[in-house]
């Protein structure tokens, strides 16, 4: 079985495991690691992920995958993580949870722009773009992420 078929795979078998935790399967990566593999499961949720839920949703992974045979004879490392900062905006769940963050767009047409997400659907986003208001249909949008801020304006207005 190939390496994406059985992440494939792993992904049916763990979307019921997490749904019922209220968390969404983001990516399933399985990568060689010497004699061993590292399974690595990122999830998310409207309201995060913090390090109790990363603990139980990593036992309850771990007995829904040694239930299956989906894992092979070859041992793993299983990892059970939340996504990255750098993780791309690619679905409106990534844009509703990145409410208030600052973003950078590249625009399918060329160029790119940078604002706040003031909010979110199923068709598009509306963004803050120096004071002005910028609404963007998914498909006019090619790559999306969140910029890393160390202190936001606003942070900096409410110490005055």
């Amino acid at each position: 079985m190939g390496a994406q078929a059985r992440e494939e795979r792993i992904a049916e078998l763990l979307e019921p495991v997490l749904a019922k935790a209220g968390l969404d399967l983001e990516a399933v990566e399985l990568t060689p690691a010497g004699k061993r593999r590292v399974l690595r499961v990122i999830v998310d949720s409207d309201d995060g992920v913090d390090l109790d839920v990363v603990g139980e949703m990593s036992q309850g992974v771990n007995e829904a995958l040694d239930a299956s045979d989906v894992m092979g004879e070859t041992p793993y490392v299983l990892e059970v993580t939340s996504p990255g900062v750098d993780r791309p905006l690619t679905m409106p769940r990534h844009w509703r949870r990145a409410r208030g963050r600052l973003v950078k767009v590249n625009l399918t047409e060329g160029g790119d722009l940078t604002g706040r997400v003031i909010e979110s659907d199923d068709q598009g986003v509306t963004l803050d773009v120096k004071g002005r208001t910028r609404t963007l249909a998914y498909d006019k949008i090619a790559k999306a992420k969140v910029q890393v801020e160390f202190r936001r304006e606003a942070d900096t207005d409410a110490a005055d």
